[in-house]
């Protein structure tokens, strides 16, 4: 699953992209979600604020961002700061709530769930930018 919380620099909107695919996610499955991100966002221009994963900095990564410089500029989080990632929030939101004690058959149910919660998120502009927040980082 892949999160990605989205602010205006003026915190007046926030938005909440969600992705999810049964396999990890290689530098070819994350260029389609930003893909994906820059349709969600209408092609409006973005800061990606990026932990250390090693498909975000892959040579083939690095060539597809340096394509996109007209619309994206990507900001990494330094090693080992997950306290800094607005999409850690999020996760945990979804634990204390949606997923907590969920008892689940198979992974499609905890998909279903975490769908669920990010609908609820979705419709609570206060708690997406509580996540950005709880950072300290400004935008």
């Amino acid at each position: 699953m892949a999160g990605l919380c989205c602010y205006r620099p003026d915190r007046s909107r926030a938005r909440l992209a969600f992705h999810a695919q049964p396999a990890a996610y290689t530098t070819e499955a994350l260029i389609t979600v930003i893909g994906e991100l820059r349709r969600f966002l209408h092609g409006a221009k973005v800061t990606l604020v990026w932990d250390n994963l090693p498909a975000h900095r892959s040579k083939q990564m690095r060539e597809f961002l340096a394509a996109q410089r007209g619309w994206l500029v990507v900001e990494y989080l330094p090693a080992y700061a997950p306290e800094l990632n607005p999409v850690e929030g999020l996760w945990a939101n979804l634990k204390a709530v949606e997923l907590a004690n969920l008892v689940a058959d198979n992974l499609q149910e905890v998909l279903q769930a975490t769908r669920h919660g990010v609908s609820r998120i979705r419709r609570k502009h206060k708690l997406l930018v509580s996540f950005l927040d709880h950072t300290g980082l400004p935008l």
